[in-house]
């Protein structure tokens, strides 16, 4: 199942306000590829050694999930355990959960991978719009929980180990991030 889930601008009007800092849509000159991202230890964890809490949060998360596998992941000082498995429909998610210092589980992501097609069109116009445009190999979608957002996760064809693009859609906007999302 792993394999299914390895990790996805229109120009803003004048009068939008300003992007965020560290993510902003950038010049149209800019290409929209990503940096490559941070080293991330990845350790595999078995059901019976998830953290105490971990599959109640799940279950709240994405309620009737059965959990098929988790992996712990350690990255820029942070531990995260990326849970996959399947909803109550079959239809396969991704729920990734931050381990806070004091060690409360927290859910920031919900993914899925998805059709690239059936991204919303602003989506791809704002990463078509990019001098580096790709037809990405694979599409995660993932929504981001404590904001709404979904950001898109692009995988160049043959780059499967991270998306070379991503691209935000919150409130009807699309704008293609110029450093990855912090999730």
């Amino acid at each position: 199942m792993r394999a299914t889930f390895l990790a996805l601008p229109l120009a803003l009007a004048a009068c939008s306000p300003a992007p965020e800092a560290g993510n902003s849509t950038g010049d149209l000159a800019d290409n929209g590829v990503l940096a490559a991202g941070p080293e991330t230890a990845i350790t595999n964890v078995s059901q019976g050694d998830l953290p105490p809490g971990l599959a109640d949060l799940v279950e709240a998360t994405v309620p009737g999930m059965k959990i098929a596998e988790a992996e712990r992941k350690e990255r820029e000082g942070r531990v995260y355990y990326d849970v996959e498995g399947t909803r109550a429909d079959g239809s396969e998610v991704e729920i990734d959960v931050l381990q806070q210092p004091d060690g409360k589980l927290v859910a920031v992501e919900i993914q899925r991978d998805i059709a690239w097609a059936t991204a919303p069109a602003q989506v791809r116009a704002a990463a078509a719009a990019k001098a580096d445009a790709f037809t990405p190999e694979r599409v995660i979608e993932s929504r981001q929980v404590d904001t709404g957002a979904t950001i898109y996760e692009l995988f160049k064809p043959g780059e499967k180990d991270e998306p070379a693009m991503e691209v935000k859609w919150q409130g009807g906007k699309a704008e293609v991030l110029t450093e990855r999302a912090i999730h």
